[in-house]
């Protein structure tokens, strides 16, 4: 990375709507992300609605899947030139429902980020995602759940936790009502402030 960049360049993974997608948008419009720019959305799913955010946006997209490229070592090396060739710094999984390689995790050591709607170690781990996770929260009784953004490595959800809010749970709640509330209250908050932290240490490490 040049040591004289005053931004880093950033590429958001996504599967689907990008609700995660829009919220880094708008923190980036906000200015509450500053030391990072979104230069690049990667999709692994054809007409994901994130794309079209990615478009509304003005920020370049792609779409890789696996079934296109024949096997996840193919997907991979696509994804690789893809961020290459725009000079990715940092990677954030924001919905991304495809398990990365050990090999690809390694070659981005602390540079990829997720967010998971659970509060890590609770409700995480293979098998855990989307509305899995609150379902999962609901039958367990808890009272409070959140979200967690972290760095990802070859363990799914295993990764050093950067940032994590709580949200209570509520009497009544279905798994579709504690997702949005999650997104709302945590996800959508602590994502962008994720994004703005690591991308400013990535700065001044570069300068050092």
């Amino acid at each position: 990375m040049n040591e004289n960049k005053t931004q880093i360049n950033v590429a958001v993974m996504v599967s689907g709507g990008g609700t995660n997608l829009q919220a880094l948008i708008d923190a980036q419009t906000g200015g509450v992300i500053t030391s990072g720019k979104i230069k690049l959305v990667i999709s692994n799913k054809e007409g994901a609605y994130a794309l079209k955010r990615a478009e509304l946006a003005g920020i370049p997209s792609l779409v890789i899947t696996r079934k296109e490229c024949g096997s996840q070592e193919e997907m991979e090396k696509r994804i690789v030139q893809a961020l290459d060739a725009c000079g990715i710094d940092l990677i954030v999984l924001a919905g991304y429902l495809s398990i990365l390689s050990a090999d690809f995790t390694r070659r981005y050591d602390h540079r990829i980020i997720n967010v998971h709607p659970s509060l890590i170690p609770s409700f995480c781990g293979a098998g855990f995602y989307g509305l899995k996770v609150h379902e999962a929260a609901l039958a367990k009784g808890v009272k409070v759940t959140g979200a967690t953004v972290h760095f990802v490595n070859e363990i799914p959800d295993g990764g050093e936790i950067i940032l994590q809010k709580a949200v209570n749970v509520h009497e009544g709640d279905t798994p579709e009502i504690l997702q949005k509330r999650v997104m709302k209250q945590a996800e959508w908050r602590i994502l962008p402030a994720a994004v703005e932290k690591v991308s400013r240490r990535m700065l001044e490490n570069a300068g050092k």
